[in-house]
């Protein structure tokens, strides 16, 4: 018997948005141990997790189905945003700096989501947010700088892609269609369409770089984002940007394992606040809430 068909909805929507998470921050171990250029590592990662995420579709409903509606077009081109002016802004500005402005996605849903898709503002989403916020600051206290402001800039920008991304794969999930994983196909594609004429000279690279990447375009960004696109489901899109920033706590536990790199203090202390944040937050029952998301 299927034991994941019998945890409620939403917790199972809480679960696999935590997994996705768990997964995303595997990127902070490779992206150190890769030597490639930056661009080299969006084309490669984002072609095979399209080629990926086309297998996985048609493996499960044996076709593939072609969208062209607004809120596809417009997921597609946030999700890429998502990735090109996050690999700007690590070029740009400090790493520290790119992560923490990224992970501003929940204040824009926080005002978004209400306003279209006319769900119940929460106070308590907005404090874990502030919470969130506060252990982010905390946690990369040593090295955010205030340089490098086109870099900040561009942060934030890939933080607003973030949530507009979240933002439209639920508004086509509260309409109805369960072909929102087509979005995250089309913009993978138009990463390595963007990439390619930055690299297409850089594109021989040795073969133990290209296992990294094999990793990174399957798992870390193909299968992630199919995970992804089941767990919003059952969780509003202001949730699943909360719980992502679980992202940030997992990262250096990775590149800790990997390199040895251990966290500071000040950033063990903000890794506890963020995750007993998210922890508290999915915890607390609002079973009225809960029946309204799904």
């Amino acid at each position: 018997m299927d034991i994941i068909s019998k945890i409620p909805h939403h917790r199972k929507g809480l679960f696999l948005i935590s997994l996705t998470a768990f997964l995303w921050s595997t990127s902070g171990l490779f992206i150190k141990i890769l030597t490639v250029n930056a661009f080299v590592i969006s084309f490669y990662r984002s072609l095979i997790a399209s080629l990926t995420l086309l297998a996985i579709t048609y493996a499960k409903d044996k076709r593939i189905k072609l969208e062209f509606d607004t809120l596809t077009i417009l997921a597609s081109v946030f999700y890429s945003g998502i990735l090109i002016f996050f690999v700007l802004a690590n070029k740009m500005t400090t790493s520290a700096n790119a992560i923490f402005l990224q992970f501003t996605a929940p204040i824009y849903l926080l005002f978004l989501e209400p306003l279209f898709l006319k769900t119940k503002f929460r106070p308590r989403d907005l404090i874990t947010i502030i919470i969130c916020i506060a252990g982010m600051a905390l946690f990369f206290s040593e090295k955010l700088e205030a340089g490098g402001i086109y870099g900040n800039i561009i942060a934030v920008i890939a933080g607003i892609c973030f949530a507009l991304f979240s933002l439209f794969v639920k508004w086509k999930r509260n309409i109805g269609s369960e072909n929102t994983i087509i979005s995250v196909i089309f913009g993978n594609f138009l990463v390595a369409l963007i990439s390619l004429p930055i690299v297409y000279s850089e594109l021989a690279i040795p073969s133990s770089q290209f296992l990294i990447l094999l990793y990174m375009g399957i798992v870390q960004i193909g299968i992630s984002y199919f995970i992804f696109n089941i767990g919003i489901k059952y969780v509003s899109a202001t949730e699943s940007m909360i719980i992502g920033m679980l992202e940030a706590v997992f990262n250096p536990i990775w590149v800790f394992f990997g390199v040895g790199e251990v966290p500071s203090i000040p950033a063990i202390a903000g890794g506890i606040i963020i995750f007993s944040a998210i922890i508290l937050h999915n915890l607390y029952p609002l079973p009225k809430e809960r029946k309204k998301i799904i």
